[in-house]
């Protein structure tokens, strides 16, 4: 199973080249059996622009998330304790083989909807 995950340019493109290794969430998905997550590039790119495998969740506090990731986050610590303020519970989806794809694809062809997910939706 997949999900779609919406990103912003910047940290899509970290996470394509190597040098971001998590993917930070306020909220998680569900279902156990996601093995995939697709990355839908926020504006202004609007466009799906790669995929990786979930290597693994981790769900702390998040300082004790910082700790364990701060290395290879691909963000600063301002910005991640701005993005967790005043949260008890913090996501981290290890990034495993990320894949761009060579040619970037309408949101349209990946949901019918066409509206990019707040958070996430599963893809079947």
């Amino acid at each position: 199973m997949k999900v779609l995950l919406s990103i912003k340019p910047e940290y899509a493109e970290k996470i394509l080249t190597g040098e971001k290794c998590y993917e930070f969430r306020k909220v998680m998905f569900k279902n156990p059996n996601v093995k995939t997550v697709v990355i839908y590039s926020t504006m202004p790119v609007g466009k799906v622009v790669g995929e990786f495998d979930v290597g693994g969740i981790i769900v702390e506090h998040p300082d004790s998330l910082w700790d364990r990731t701060s290395n290879t986050s691909g963000i600063t610590q301002q910005f991640f304790d701005e993005y967790f303020n005043g949260r008890q519970k913090a996501y981290a989806i290890k990034v495993k083989k990320p894949r761009r794809y060579k040619t970037p694809m309408d949101l349209k062809s990946v949901i019918t909807s066409g509206c990019a997910p707040q958070s996430f939706c599963y893809l079947s």
